[in-house]
C-alpha cells in the first residue's frame, strides 16, 4: 500500500508554544501549587485541632516595624495580607507587563479567546452567586467568585494534564492573567475603605515618579525599590488597600527588550575586562550585562520563586483554617454563601469561559493554541473553577462578619476541589482521546518542569 506524502514545510502549521520566560513562570507555579496545598491542609488541620485556639492566637499577634514614633503595626495575619502578598500582586503585575511586551498577549487573535473566555468568567461567576444571594450582607461576597488560581491550574495541569499539554497551559495562562487584571480591577475599585485624599494625592506623585524613571531608562532597580516601598506606605494610608501598589510597581516597571547599542557594549566592557582584569572593570562589566535585562524581568526572576514558594503557601496558611465541626458543616450545607459560591466557581466559570472563548472562536475574533479542541476547552474552563488564593483574599476584604467569613471559606474550598476533580477527570479522558500533539511533535511525554533549576543557557 502507497503511503500518503508527508507534508512538505509550506503545509505545516507553526503551532504556538511557551516561551521559555512563561515555562519558567509555569514551573514555578506548578511547583508552588504543591506547597500551597501542603499550607492548607496544614491550616485545617491546625484549626480543627485540639489547639487550634493557638491558630486565632497566632495570626492576632501584634508586630511592628519601626523606630521611635514612626512606626507601623499590624497584627500577623494583616502583614501577610496586605504586605507580602503585595509582593504576589507585584510578580502578576510584572507578568501581565511581560506577557504584553514581548509575549502572547501582543497578538490579538491569541489573546481574543482567553481573554473573552476570561471576561466570561467574570461576569457569569458572578450573575450566579447574586441570583442566590441577591441582597443583604451575603450579596457583598460577588467578587469572590471572579479569580482563578493561576497556581493550583498549572500544577494540577502539570501533574494530571494531557500529553502535551503546553498548548492548552498557554491558553489557561493567558485567560488566567486576563483574568486576573479583572479581579484586581474590581478589588481595587469595589473593595477598599475610607480614602484618604491626602495619601492619594502621594500616591499619585508617586506612581508619576514611576512612569518618570521608565520613561528616562531608568535601569538599575533601586529607585523603583524605594519609590514602591514609598508607593506601599501612601497606598496603606489612603484606605485603598495596600496590595494595589504592587500591581502598579509591576505595571510600571520596564519591560521592553533592550536596544541593541545595550547590548554591543557589553562587548567592550568585557574586551577590557579582558586586556586588563581589576575590580572596577569587573564591576563595569556586571553592570553592563544586568543593563541588557529590563528592571522588570530581573525582579521578577529575583521575587516569583519567594512568592510561589513562601508568600503564597504562608498565605493559605494564615487564611485557611477554619473550623469543620459537625455544626459548622451543617450550617454550610445550607447557607446561601457556601453554596453561591461553590455553584459559581465550578459552574459559573465552566460556562462563562466556554461561552467566552465560543463568542471569539465563531465570530473570527481568535483562535485556540494548535492541536486544542472544544473539548479540551471544556475541560480547560471546568479546571479554571479552582478559585483559592485570591478568592481566599476577597473573602476577607467582603465580609466583616466571621460567621459569613467561614461559609465562604468552606464555600470556596468545596467548590475547588469539585472543579479539580471534574477538570482533571475530563482532561484524563479527553487526553487519552484527543492528542494536544501535532503530528511533528510526537513522541515521549515532555518531563515535568523543575522550577528549582536554573533554566540552561542555549548552545
Amino acid at each position: 500500500m502507497t503511503q500518503p506524502p508527508r507534508p512538505g514545510p509550506a503545509s505545516r502549521v507553526s503551532l504556538p508554544a511557551l516561551s521559555p520566560s512563561s515555562k519558567l513562570y509555569v514551573g514555578t507555579e506548578a511547583g508552588g501549587s504543591a506547597l500551597l496545598l501542603v499550607a492548607t491542609l496544614t491550616a485545617l488541620l491546625w484549626a480543627n485541632s485540639p489547639w487550634s485556639g493557638s491558630y486565632d492566637a497566632f495570626w492576632s499577634t501584634t508586630a511592628t516595624i519601626g523606630v521611635g514614633d514612626l512606626a507601623l503595626s499590624m497584627d500577623l495575619e494583616h502583614w501577610v495580607n496586605d504586605a507580602a502578598m503585595a509582593l504576589f500582586f507585584l510578580v502578576v503585575g510584572l507578568e501581565i507587563t511581560r506577557e504584553v511586551s514581548t509575549g502572547e498577549l501582543r497578538d490579538r487573535r491569541n489573546v481574543a479567546a482567553p481573554a473573552l473566555g476570561a471576561l466570561g468568567g467574570l461576569l457569569v461567576p458572578a450573575a450566579v452567586y447574586l441570583a442566590v444571594n441577591p441582597s443583604g450582607p451575603a450579596s457583598a461576597g460577588w467578587g469572590i467568585v471572579m479569580s482563578t488560581d493561576t497556581a493550583f491550574v498549572l500544577g494540577i495541569l502539570a501533574l494530571f494534564g494531557p500529553r502535551c499539554p503546553d498548548r492548552l497551559r498557554l491558553f489557561l495562562l493567558t485567560l488566567a492573567i486576563v483574568d486576573d487584571i479583572g479581579a484586581i480591577s474590581v478589588m481595587a475599585l469595589v473593595y477598599s475603605g475610607n480614602l484618604g485624599l491626602t495619601a492619594l494625592a502621594v500616591s499619585g506623585v508617586l506612581v508619576a515618579v514611576l512612569v518618570g524613571l521608565r520613561w528616562l531608562g531608568v535601569w538599575r532597580l533601586a529607585p523603583y525599590v524605594v519609590t514602591g516601598i514609598a508607593l506601599w506606605l501612601a497606598v496603606h494610608a489612603s484606605g485603598v488597600h495596600a496590595t494595589l501598589a504592587g500591581v502598579l510597581v509591576g505595571l510600571l516597571l520596564p519591560s521592553k527588550p533592550t536596544a541593541p547599542e545595550v547590548l554591543d557594549r557589553t562587548r567592550d566592557y568585557g574586551r577590557a575586562l579582558r586586556e586588563a582584569p581589576d575590580p572596577q572593570r569587573a564591576q563595569l562589566a556586571r553592570l553592563a550585562v544586568a543593563a541588557t535585562v529590563p528592571a522588570g524581568a530581573r525582579l521578577q526572576q529575583t521575587l516569583h520563586r519567594w512568592t510561589a514558594y513562601g508568600v503564597v503557601p504562608v498565605f493559605g496558611l494564615a487564611n485557611a483554617g477554619v473550623p469543620l465541626d459537625l455544626e459548622t458543616l451543617r450550617t454550610a450545607a445550607t447557607s446561601p454563601v457556601t453554596l453561591g459560591i461553590a455553584a459559581a466557581l465550578v459552574v459559573g466559570n465552566a460556562i462563562g469561559i466556554t461561552a467566552g472563548a465560543a463568542v471569539a472562536l465563531r465570530t473570527g475574533w481568535g483562535t485556540l493554541p494548535g492541536g486544542v479542541r472544544w473539548s479540551h476547552l471544556m475541560a480547560g474552563a471546568t479546571l479554571a473553577g479552582i478559585g483559592f488564593t485570591i478568592s481566599l483574599f476577597i473573602t476577607d476584604l467582603a465580609f466583616t462578619d466571621e460567621r459569613l467569613r467561614e461559609q465562604a471559606t468552606i464555600g470556596i474550598l468545596a467548590g475547588s476541589v469539585v472543579a479539580a476533580v471534574a477538570g482533571v477527570v475530563l482532561l484524563r479522558v479527553l487526553g487519552e482521546r484527543f492528542s494536544l500533539c501535532s503530528p511533528e511533535s510526537e513522541g515521549p511525554p515532555a518531563l515535568p518542569p523543575r522550577p528549582w533549576l536554573e533554566p540552561s543557557v542555549p548552545a
